[in-house]
C-alpha cells in the first residue's frame, strides 16, 4: 500500500491511535488525528509525536476533517455509529482498521487468537512455545503492543490477541493460522445483537484459503457452526473425543494427527481451571501445527504461571483463599471461573452492565457461590437476576464489597473477584480494578 502523499485521518488518540499515527508519518503520509479529549488530557500522547508531521484536531468531533482524504483507521474503542465514520462510509471513503492497515505491510505469517474469553492466555502461551523453541516472534495486538509497530519488521511469526473491535473494518487481514477459542453473550452495549456480535468475531477467518488453518472449539456450539462457513482447513480441539486434533481429559491433554499421538500430562501444570485447560489445548494446536515440538511445549505448560488479573491467586489469610478475576468482564467468563471450585465461593459481582444475560449463571452459582456480594452500577439488575439463589449483599462501594467477602468468609472458604462487568463506573480499566482488590486483600 503506497501511503505517501497520502491523506490519512486517525480517529482516537489512545494507544492504537498513537502507533497508527506514527506508522503512517514516518511513511510521509499526510496524517490528522482527532479526539474527543481536549488537549490536557493528552499531553503525553502528543509529546511522543513531537517532530512529526502531524495534525491534531482534539477536543472536538472534526466534523470538516474529511475533505480530501483517502483513508480512515479507527481506533478499536470507535464504534461505527462514529459521527466521522458514518461520514466517510456515506462518502465512499476507505475505512480500516489498524490490523487491516498492519496486514498490508506484513512480510511474515501471523497466528491471530479471538474468542470471547481466554484470549490473552491462550496468546501468551502460544508466543511462549514459540520463543522456546528458538522462533523469532512477538506476541501483540489487543494484549499489548498494536500490531501495527510490528508491521514491517522482519519476523518468522507473530502472534497477536484480537478483538471483536479490531476485525470490524478488516477485508485482507489474513491469519496463517486463526484461532476461535470460545462465544458467548459480550459487548452487547455495542452491538445490536449477539448474532452480531458473532459476525464480527467470524471475520477473522474471512481472508483466509485452504492453505490456512482455522482452530476451532468443537465443544462450543456457536464456534463449531463456524466451519460450515470457512475455506481454511480445520483443526478442533475440546473435551468431547475426536479422531484428529486435541482432547483432553483432567489428567491430560492428548494431540491427535496423522503421524501419530502425543501426550500432555496436566499434573506439572501451575494455571488452574478448566478454562485454562481449553487455552492450553488450543496453544498446543497451534504450536504443533507451527511444529513446535513436543518437549518444548511441555516445558512451556509446566512454567507458564498465568496472567495478571485471571483467575490470579492473591493470597490465603485464616484458611481463605483470594483470587483476582477481575478480566472477567462478562458471565461467560464467570461461568468458567465458578466451574474451577469445589470449595464454597463467595463471589463479587457488579460494575456497568455489558447487557450480558446474568441467567447463564444460576448453575453454577447453586451449585459452588455461597454467598453474592454486588457493588457498582449494575448490582441492582444483578441482584434481582440472581440474589434469590444464594445469601446475598449489596454494598455502596468496591472497598465495602470486599471488606463484606472477607468478613463472610470461614477457612475453606474461596472469596473470588470475578465481576461480570466493565470496570468503568469506578476503574479506568479492569487492571486497575484486580490491582484495587490485592491492595485490598493486603490490608485485611
Amino acid at each position: 500500500m503506497q501511503l505517501k502523499g497520502k491523506t490519512v485521518v486517525v480517529i482516537g488518540f489512545a494507544r492504537t491511535g498513537l502507533e497508527v499515527a506514527r506508522f503512517l508519518a514516518l511513511r510521509q503520509a499526510r496524517v490528522i488525528v482527532t479526539d474527543r479529549r481536549p488537549m490536557p488530557e493528552l499531553q503525553s500522547e502528543v509529546a511522543s509525536l513531537a517532530g512529526l508531521p502531524v495534525s491534531l484536531r482534539l477536543g472536538e468531533e472534526a466534523p470538516d476533517c474529511l475533505g480530501g482524504v483517502d483513508l480512515v483507521v479507527p481506533s478499536p474503542g470507535v464504534g461505527a455509529d462514529h459521527p466521522l465514520l458514518r461520514q466517510a462510509w456515506r462518502r465512499g471513503i476507505e475505512i480500516a482498521s489498524e490490523i487491516e492497515l498492519a496486514a498490508r505491510f506484513m512480510q511474515f505469517p501471523l497466528i491471530a487468537v479471538t474468542g470471547t474469553n481466554g484470549k490473552s492466555t491462550t496468546t501468551s502461551l502460544i508466543g511462549a512455545m514459540l520463543k522456546e523453541s528458538g522462533l523469532k516472534s512477538f506476541v501483540g495486538g489487543n494484549i499489548g503492543v498494536p500490531l501495527i509497530h510490528f508491521a514491517d519488521a522482519p519476523w518468522d511469526w507473530g502472534v497477536v490477541e484480537v478483538s471483536s473491535f479490531q476485525l470490524e473494518w478488516t477485508r485482507r487481514f489474513r491469519p496463517r493460522i486463526a484461532v476461535l477459542l470460545n462465544l458467548s453473550e459480550d459487548h452487547l452495549d455495542r452491538y445490536a445483537s449477539f448474532t452480531a456480535y458473532v459476525a464480527a468475531k467470524e471475520r477473522l477467518f474471512q481472508a483466509q484459503g485452504p492453505q490456512d488453518v482455522a482452530v476451532l472449539n468443537r465443544d462450543d456450539p456457536w464456534v463449531w457452526r463456524a466451519r460450515t462457513r470457512i475455506r481454511s482447513r480445520v483443526i478442533s480441539f475440546g473435551w468431547s473425543q475426536a479422531e484428529a486434533g486435541v482432547t483432553a481429559t483432567r489428567d491430560e491433554i492428548v494431540w491427535h494427527d496423522p503421524s501419530g499421538v502425543e501426550r500432555f500430562a496436566l499434573a506439572g501444570v501451575k494455571i488452574a481451571g478448566v478454562h485454562n485447560i481449553e487455552n492450553l489445548m488450543a496453544a498446543i494446536a497451534v504450536a504443533r501445527t507451527v511444529g513446535v515440538q513436543a518437549p518444548v511445549i511441555r516445558r512451556v505448560m509446566e512454567e507458564f504461571s498465568g496472567l495478571e488479573h485471571r483467575l490470579e491467586f492473591v493470597s490465603e489469610k485464616n484458611g481463605v483463599r483470594f483470587y483476582n478475576d477481575s478480566k472477567a468482564t462478562n458471565v461467560g467468563a464467570v461461568v468458567k471461573s465458578l466451574m474451577s471450585f469445589s470449595a464454597p465461593v463467595i463471589l463479587l459481582a457488579g460494575g456497568v452492565d455489558k447487557h450480558g444475560d446474568y441467567g447463564v449463571l444460576e448453575r453454577e452459582m447453586r451449585r459452588v457461590v455461597k454467598k453474592l456480594v454486588l457493588y457498582g452500577a449494575a448490582k441492582q439488575k444483578i441482584y434481582e437476576r440472581l440474589g434469590h439463589l444464594t445469601q446475598t449483599a449489596v454494598v455502596g462501594g468496591f472497598e465495602e464489597a470486599v471488606r463484606e467477602a472477607a468478613a463472610s468468609a470461614a477457612p475453606g472458604d474461596v472469596v473470588l473477584l470475578s465481576p461480570a462487568c466493565s470496570s468503568f463506573d469506578m476503574f479506568q480499566n479492569y487492571e486497575e480494578r484486580g490491582r484495587a482488590f490485592k491492595e485490598l486483600v493486603r490490608r485485611l
